[in-house]
């Protein structure tokens, strides 16, 4: 691969050592570019730089094609630290603005509007370079081959290089081309999947092993640092725990979420976590907060409680859902984006405390605060870039809240007590403080997952205003999300829906409405699901399994690309293998339990060689090899036997299992859907329970301790 790009990278040495990690149309504002003409946030920051910006689009390509430019791309999203710096210093200064404005025609992607171009260039970006990351930065033929790739590039660099490619592009032409189309070769190779056999045990056990050899013992988590959260790492080995029993599996759940809910990844006062943490003891954060690592976390964070019903992380989880709803809440009913690092210009100055904050703040509690939370004169934060210290504080927890406790000498009642009487007057004294910007958009797939989250913690929990606040964000993305023709949109902001879905808008909402089914048993959620599955079947699949990001049609990039490697979500090709596997559970139908292994095998030799990077496909993979749970209850509705029916139902812990109600007031619309299910009848009129395993079935029972014992739980 290297020989291949050879010229390219020769041409720009000194860039790469500097490196580091539907819109409306009308006129352009006067001293704007065309940028403020478009609805994303991160488009917009960058509506007022001297660099004559375009969206992504075919009015760029034209330009660059009709003036015998090359294309500068970079690609960001509106709550990247790096992404903000690279704008302050160079596409806000006027010199190296000049300089882009003559050498290319300049187009600016928000990543989570269109998570497809960004998929190929930073697939790109990591075959040139071996790494990549935001802001990405590369360079473009006119036809939107790729001839370079980069990530963050500073000022000096970038005043270095542009000359250097005006020269490239004007007497080295012919060697610029054949080295994007090289790329591009590559690059439709590197999208291609190698099918292998079917997914199964060895590779759950592989993945295992890969977890357990990168484990982080003394802080949880895996590897060294930076630390990302990763949730559905945590979600693959407590059903492997679940299998087999093996503590060690659990034990690794329970270090991480414990030292990061401890940590300063942690908002100690907001509550909700930040972005990742820059050490290895999850201590300084990049404090942007991210609508789906709050998804994911709550999901990881609940699922733990029923695991173990540690009252910790139903804790945990309650907050996480208490910082979306109070501060990532749409009126409109779905869920905004992200909240940004930086505040006032400066990463973190919104959570950062000095001690002497504190004791303005708290007077006689500040000791205690400052004991509590590992609060020191010096601080312990310091700016990444510079590594300056000004005597600011992460708040953290050194100690566990028992251990602390017996410390200070009080109970933990009364120590718990006082702990929130603090975080209380910290969280008012922080609400005067400049907040950090808000990225307004809702995303499809993002709200997807946090659908799922609430309905999942709702039910498990016994929170109905979870529950409430899935419901509002299911008819939210029914209503505004899509169009007539059933067909969903990615993004919306500001009254406008936009942007053709993508597979993981299709797989992640889809997720979030079989969640929303369990925690209602209104049956419309699982027949949208069903529905929307049916058609990103349809509209997404490929020959030989799997399902590509964009759809049919699709036809603005170079390549239309199919991936199952899981980043910070899971993957769309994973989430579909488990709704798939799950659906035709629901159902009976086994052609979407075929499709759903037909996605294993289409990955399967990515996935075995790495199979610790595919860990939802793991989740999925654990599922489709069982035994798994197919359980009906037949009842009233609402009435009190079939709510404890369905109680002794989610006693245990069992994440490979599908519940349908079968409600006898009207059981037509659930048979429709579940056929099965027409003759599973309330017997004798109390709500009774029907528990098949892999679709073998016990006797009917109508004593919700019977299902509790058939499913694991402990009834003592």
């Amino acid at each position: 691969m290297a020989s291949a790009f050879r010229s390219c990278i020769a041409l720009l040495p000194a860039v790469l050592a500097a490196c580091g990690d539907e819109p409306r149309r009308s006129e352009v504002p006067m001293g704007q570019n065309r940028l403020a003409l478009e609805q994303s946030p991160y488009l917009r920051q960058h509506a007022d730089n001297p660099v004559d910006w375009y969206p992504w689009g075919d009015e760029a390509f034209a330009k660059a094609r009709e003036e015998d430019r090359p294309v500068f791309l970079s690609i960001g999203y509106s709550t990247c630290h790096w992404c903000h710096v690279m704008e302050h210093e160079s596409f806000e200064d006027a010199e190296v603005a000049a300089l882009m404005n003559r050498a290319f025609v300049c187009i600016k992607v928000d990543r989570e509007e269109r998570p497809d171009v960004d998929h190929v260039y930073m697939t790109v970006c990591q075959m040139m370079t071996g790494g990549g990351g935001w802001p990405l930065t590369l360079l473009l033929t006119p036809d939107r081959k790729p001839f370079f790739a980069a990530t963050y590039i500073p000022k000096a660099a970038m005043l270095s290089f542009i000359p250097r490619v005006e020269a490239a592009w004007r007497d080295n032409r012919d060697s610029v081309l054949t080295d994007s189309e090289r790329v591009t070769r590559a690059l439709e190779s590197a999208v291609t999947p190698e099918p292998g056999d079917e997914l199964g045990l060895e590779a759950i056990n592989d993945a295992y092993r890969g977890f357990a050899a990168s484990f982080d013992s003394t802080y949880g988590g895996f590897g060294s640092r930076p630390k990302f959260p990763t949730p559905h790492n945590l979600m693959f080995l407590l059903r492997h725990w679940k299998r087999t029993g093996d503590a060690g599996a659990l034990a690794m759940v329970e270090k991480t979420l414990d030292r990061m809910r401890r940590g300063g990844v942690y908002d100690q006062v907001g509550f909700g976590f930040h972005r990742y943490s820059t050490d290895a003891q999850w201590l300084l954060p990049h404090f942007e907060k991210m609508l789906y690592d709050q998804a994911l976390l709550l999901l990881a964070y609940t699922e733990a409680y029923h695991a173990t019903r540690n009252d910790g992380y139903r804790r945990t989880a309650e907050e996480i859902a208490a910082y979306v709803m109070r501060d990532l809440s749409a009126p409109e009913g779905g869920f905004y984006s992200a909240e940004d690092a930086d505040s006032e210009g400066e990463e973190g100055k919104f959570y950062v405390w000095t001690l002497a904050e504190l004791r303005d703040v708290l007077g006689t509690d500040a000791d205690f605060a400052a004991e509590v939370f590992g609060v020191d004169e010096d601080g312990n934060f310091a700016e990444e870039a510079s590594g300056h210290r000004s005597g600011a504080n992460v708040l953290h927890v050194p100690r566990p809240r028992a251990e602390a406790a017996r410390a200070a000498g009080v109970s933990e009642e009364a120590f718990v007590e006082r702990l929130e009487s603090v975080r209380q007057r910290l969280f008012e004294a922080r609400a005067g403080r400049i907040r950090p910007h808000l990225d307004d958009k809702v995303l499809t797939d993002w709200n997807g997952l946090m659908i799922a989250a609430l309905s999942r913690s709702g039910r498990v929990l016994g929170r109905p205003d979870h529950i409430e606040r899935a419901l509002l964000a299911a008819r939210f993305a029914r209503e505004k999300m899509t169009r007539k023709s059933g067909a969903l949109l990615h993004r919306y902001r500001d009254g406008d829906a936009a942007i053709d879905g993508m597979l993981d808008d299709y797989a992640f909402l889809s997720w979030g409405l079989l969640e929303l089914y369990e925690a209602t048993f209104d049956v419309s959620h699982l027949s949208e699901a069903i529905r929307l599955t049916r058609r990103m079947d349809e509209r997404f699949a490929a020959d030989g399994g799997g399902y590509f990001l964009t759809e049919k049609g699709s036809d603005d990039l170079i390549v239309r690309t199919r991936e199952i490697y899981d980043g910070a979500t899971p993957s769309g090709n994973s989430v579909a293998m488990l709704n798939l596997a799950r659906i035709a559970r629901f159902t009976g139908d086994m052609q979407w339990d075929r499709k759903a292994r037909a996605i294993g095998s289409a990955f399967a030799s990515q996935a075995s060689r790495l199979p610790m990077a595919h860990a939802f496909s793991m989740v999925a993979v654990d599922f489709l090899v069982g035994p798994t749970f197919e359980i009906v209850v037949a009842g009233s509705r609402d009435g009190p036997d079939t709510r404890a029916m369905l109680a002794a139902v989610d006693r245990a812990f069992v994440p490979n299992k599908v519940v349908v109600l079968r409600p006898e007031e009207d059981p037509k619309a659930v048979v429709e859907v579940v056929p099965y299910t027409r003759e599973q009848i309330a017997v004798d009129g109390a709500a009774t329970a029907y528990v098949c395993r892999n679709f073998a079935c016990d006797l009917p029972t109508t004593k919700p301790d019977d299902v509790a014992v058939r499913l694991g739980a402990d009834i003592r």
